[in-house]
């Protein structure tokens, strides 16, 4: 079984302090730069499972890094270089507390909502008569406040936004069109690969004054994709939709019982669950990125990554 990365705890120069999140581990450097390293942890219901999925890590870093590269035309983003095939290093920014979240499909949490009756999701009112997964007559912005560690992101509108201050009027407005036009960029991007992009959310922060996109954008964590071919049959028949995103793991664990409400436990995670989970995340590489993914030497990944940063940061 090929080995994964699931902790670091690394000493660069001029560090810091370092943040572990839920899959990925932030080091400040000198307060200017982040060293953005993608574990292969995996999260589920807001719950870190316990085993690690081997290349997940890279195969996140990787996208990342791509979509960063090809979205940087429309605005300013984080990232300086890619080190290591699971590191990113960036410039530091002061980021919104919040999340923008945009939907081009009712699916997923919005379509559980609607079921239920609800109309009007993040201030943004919802027409009558849609089926699970139809697309939405323009993409919607439903943004979420960017949770603590261990707390549940929570929906919040445009109004509620600008009340309690976490954006000002001017921007928000520079969010809401740069989230729309990476969101057009990546639904093109998508559409060549044969794929729909459904849903995605985006962070951004402020580096000197201007509006720049974090973290990561376009990768199955982050984002839902469906597969264009036979959408419209399976939409016509009520059926549910061939997906690519980290769906499958969440209905891996609902059927085995887990939903990370209270009392629940993880089902066990066999090396061939591990296993099937880390092919899945090869194959989601391969069809939103369109090229081979290429494993990297995993003999040490701690002394590999340590060696490519410290490298980099030497220059």
């Amino acid at each position: 079984m090929t080995s994964a990365l699931t902790n670091t705890e690394f000493a660069f120069p001029s560090q810091k302090s370092v943040y572990h999140g839920k899959v990925r581990d932030v080091y400040n450097i000198n307060d200017e730069k982040l060293v953005m390293v993608a574990t292969d942890r995996i999260s589920a219901f807001d719950v870190i499972l316990p085993e690690g999925i081997p290349f997940k890590g890279q195969v996140l870093n990787q996208i990342a890094a791509k979509f960063l590269d090809a979205t940087a035309d429309i605005c300013p983003n984080w990232k300086l270089a890619t080190p290591d095939p699971m590191v990113t290093v960036g410039v530091m920014c002061k980021g919104f507390p919040i999340e923008m979240i945009v939907r081009g499909y009712l699916c997923g949490s919005s379509w559980r909502a609607y079921k239920s009756g609800v109309r009007e999701i993040c201030g943004v009112k919802l027409p009558e008569g849609m089926k699970e997964n139809q697309k939405f007559p323009e993409p919607i912005i439903t943004p979420t406040t960017k949770a603590e560690l261990g707390l549940h992101d929570e929906d919040i509108s445009k109004e509620e936004i600008l009340a309690k201050g976490l954006a000002t009027p001017e921007e928000y407005a520079v969010l809401e069109k740069y989230a729309l036009a990476l969101f057009k960029r990546g639904t093109e991007i998508a559409e060549k690969r044969g794929l729909i992009l459904v849903d995605t959310k985006y962070e951004f922060g402020t580096h000197n004054g201007e509006i720049y996109l974090m973290d990561e954008i376009h990768t199955p964590d982050s984002s839902r994709y469906f597969y264009k071919d036979g959408y419209e049959e399976r939409f016509a028949k009520g059926e549910p939709q061939k997906q690519l995103s980290k769906e499958f793991v969440r209905e891996w664990l609902m059927s085995n019982g887990f939903q990370g409400k209270e009392g629940q436990k993880v089902p066990e995670m066999t090396p061939e669950i591990v296993n099937s989970i880390s092919e899945r995340y090869l194959e989601l590489y391969e069809n939103i990125i369109g090229e081979k993914f290429e494993k990297s030497s995993d003999n040490d990944l701690s002394a590999r990554i340590e060696k490519n940063v410290k490298d980099y940061l030497a220059k």
